[in-house]
């Protein structure tokens, strides 16, 4: 009956052996994971538990599962449950168990194995399927001894929640089965397949995902989770989906017939995390993509959302058509604006500012400096400590950083506000000479040009002479020479005035040993005598003269004031004793800056009771003032030179439309007026400028030129405002070689960005 027994239980496993392999052709479509756990064999040991439903009374468990190395890795492995020897009997129901549990979120598809029993009195081995409601579902059963190891597989077409080999007590509850002799049940080499149908999670983090454009090494962190399945077992991290990390994650695993097999039931960890250095420069400028993946133990993949990366590691080129506003002559004005075209970036950053550097004279170096800003492409009020010849180098950055100093390009900046040296030769004889010459020196911007002129002493408009400039004496110094013109008899003063290479002016009477430069021309029946010292004339008395500018918000000797404002000349004529002289006839020398049509003008004032005096100055452009008094019979000569009267230059914008997008063009038009002034044969240079609100400051958009008319028109895209934003804009008529007005300003307009 028993041999019977265990024949039946022989053909029932060959039985549950086909219909589990066609169940295994169907399972084999399904597109979940799958992987392979090892237990009790192939020097592997067990995870799984044992309990005894009869509290530990009358069943106990042993096993043995990893022999010595270099033994074969079956001998004498095995799993067991026994009957506690001594116990009488067991009652029915009642069995002790070994159990593998599925990981949360998984099933377990199928079991291979080995299995053998000795079996008396009832007692049974069962090997069967926990499923989802905790139900026992045997598929093999043996009651009789069957001491030789056999080979067993089983399919679940729907994965079960654990599996169990119970040696039990197969009968009723209230009977009972004999433990004497003893019974036991033994398992080994066993193969479960675990079913994980859920992916993991992954995600990437850290410095080169903070936007922005990235360059050089940038850190990344990732971390992984699979709470539902058998663990990360690596990590692997994308750029554009080529691999720049790979990390594997510690496993309980064995290498089995040259395939990988879990020795756990959950064989990794559920939650990982690394670090990885990424070199962005491995990879072109531009866009790219990043990912990170990560693998279960069953071979699911679960993947972060692709980030983009903005990568750029190379510096911009040097910056095109690099222009000094002005042009690169001597300037008189302290204050140089240049403009350039970027260079095309392709997908590389765009350009987000400029470093420069000023050198000069003595050692100077103003040191490296930055102006930032999206796509700057103007730099403005530069200016050098002193007169002399600098140099000023620029070179651009992007917005990734990076920045190559020696693709800098290089301006000459010029700046001399210092008038030139003019003094008369002096000479030793009182005939009157053929020629009269006057010393010019100037040790910046050097000698441009210069008049001779004369006056009868008593009074009169001072008559130029055509006068030659001749370089000679070594640098920044010539000779003005003009030839004496025929001459009444009588005393004649002379005048030298000398421009330097910036336009400076300056203006004398005087020789070099300090006295007045004055020629007198006797009758031809006179010859020279000496005045007998009783005979001498009486001195003249000493004059002081004062005057300064009003008129804006300002005064003193130089004063600027708005486009076509009036200024007031006032002063006082004073003897040395301060007393005010009054009733006297001042003559009032006006020269227009270089650049203006119109010619030197002499205007006269008389002085008032008390010595003072008034001039109304018309609109007009920048000049320069000299008061003299030419003195009398009883009052010395007085001169008041250098008032500087500037005039800022009138212009006007207008912008259209005052509200648009981002991206959107914003069309610009204006004026630049130059009344008593030629417009520069190339057009006017006008700057474009918005009000920087963490400064204060107006920076440079854009430098444009006018038409002849004096009409400019430009334009300008916003392409970075993200929000809304209120921008200030204003044009600016900058400063320039022959144009006879001081930088002026428009008045402001606002344009509104949305993004």
């Amino acid at each position: 009956m028993s041999g019977t027994r265990g024949g039946v239980g022989r053909m029932v496993a060959m039985g549950i052996g086909l219909a589990v392999a066609v169940l295994l052709l169907i399972a084999g479509e399904a597109k979940a994971g799958r992987y392979a756990v090892a237990q009790c064999g192939w020097y592997v040991g067990a995870d799984a538990d044992w309990a005894d439903t009869t509290g530990g009374a009358k069943f106990r468990s042993d096993g043995y599962c990893v022999p010595p190395p270099g033994v074969d890795p079956f001998d004498g492995a095995h799993l067991k449950s026994f009957t506690r020897d001594g116990q009488g009997t067991v009652s029915g129901t009642r069995f002790g168990r070994w159990r593998w549990t599925a990981p949360p979120g998984t099933g377990i598809t199928q079991i291979r194995g080995t299995w053998w029993h000795a079996l008396h009195d009832g007692l049974e081995q069962r090997v069967g399927a926990i499923d989802w409601s905790g139900g026992f579902n045997p598929f093999l059963s043996a009651a009789t001894t069957d001491t030789t190891p056999r080979d067993f597989v089983a399919g679940f077409p729907t994965p079960v929640a654990a599996i169990e080999d119970r040696l039990l007590c197969a009968r009723a509850d209230g009977k009972w089965c004999s433990v004497d002799p003893g019974s036991w049940s033994a398992l080994r080499a066993l193969t479960i397949t675990v079913e994980d149908p859920v992916p993991p999670f992954a995600a990437i983090a850290g410095e080169i995902g903070a936007g922005g454009w990235r360059r050089g090494s940038q850190d990344a962190d990732f971390s992984a989770g699979d709470s539902a399945g058998g663990g990360i077992r690596y990590g692997e991290t994308s750029f554009d989906g080529a691999r720049v990390d790979l990390t594997e994650y510690p496993c309980a695993k064995a290498l089995i017939g040259s395939e990988w097999r879990a020795t756990q039931m959950r064989p990794c960890l559920s939650s990982v995390s690394g670090h990885a250095a990424i070199d962005t420069t491995r990879f072109s400028d531009g866009v790219h993509t990043l990912r990170h993946c990560a693998t279960d133990f069953a071979g699911n993949v679960g993947c972060s959302p692709d980030w983009p990366i903005y990568v750029d590691n190379n510096a911009p080129a040097h910056p095109r058509d690099l222009t000094l506003a002005g042009g690169e002559s001597w300037r008189r004005v302290n204050d140089f604006d240049l403009s350039w075209v970027n260079p095309e970036q392709g997908p590389a950053s765009p350009i987000w500012g400029a470093y420069w550097q000023i050198t000069g004279p003595a050692g100077y170096d103003s040191g490296v400096r930055f102006a930032g800003g999206r796509e700057i492409a103007a730099l403005g009020d530069c200016s050098v400590p002193r007169p002399g010849l600098y140099a000023l180098r620029l070179w651009l950055r992007d917005e990734a950083g990076n920045d190559n100093p020696t693709s800098a390009l290089t301006l000459p900046l010029r700046f001399d506000d210092v008038p030139p040296g003019v003094a008369f030769a002096v000479s030793g004889s009182a005939d009157v000479p053929d020629q009269i010459r006057a010393a010019v020196s100037d040790g910046h911007s050097g000698p441009a040009s210069g008049t001779i002129s004369y006056r009868p002493l008593s009074a009169g408009v001072w008559t130029e002479l055509p006068t030659k400039l001749q370089v000679e004496g070594g640098p920044g110094k010539a000779t003005l020479l003009a030839r004496t013109p025929e001459l009444a008899p009588g005393t004649y003063v002379f005048q030298a005035e000398a421009v330097d290479g910036a336009g400076n002016e300056a203006t004398t009477t005087l020789r070099a040993d300090g006295t007045e430069m004055a020629v007198r021309k006797l009758p031809p029946a006179v010859a020279p005598s000496r005045t007998p010292t009783s005979a001498k004339p009486a001195p003249r008395s000493k004059t002081r003269l004062f005057a300064r500018l009003r008129g804006g918000h300002g005064r003193g000797e130089a004063l600027t004031v708005p486009f076509a404002a009036p200024a007031l000349l006032s002063g006082r004529l004073t003897r040395a004793d301060g007393a005010g002289i009054g009733g006297h006839q001042l003559r009032v020398v006006s020269r227009p800056s270089r650049g203006a049509l119109a010619k030197v003008a002499v205007a006269t004032v008389t002085t008032g009771d008390r010595g003072g005096f008034e001039l109304r100055l018309g609109p007009g452009p920048s000049r320069r003032l000299a008061v003299v008094f030419p003195g009398d019979e009883g009052l010395e000569r007085a001169r008041r030179d250098s008032l500087d009267l500037r005039v800022r230059s009138g212009i006007s914008l207008d912008a259209s439309p005052l509200a648009l997008k981002t991206g959107q063009m914003v069309r610009l038009s204006g004026n630049v007026r130059g009344r008593g002034a030629a417009l520069p044969r190339r057009g006017k240079l006008v700057a474009i400028q918005y009000l920087e609100a963490a400064t204060g400051r107006w920076r440079p958009v854009l430098v444009t030129r006018t038409d002849h008319g004096g009409r400019f028109r430009a334009r300008y895209r916003f392409r970075y405002v993200s929000g809304s934003a209120s921008i200030r804009l204003r044009a600016t008529a900058l400063a320039e070689e022959r144009w006879p007005y001081a930088p002026g300003s428009s008045r402001p307009v606002t344009v509104r960005v949305s993004g």
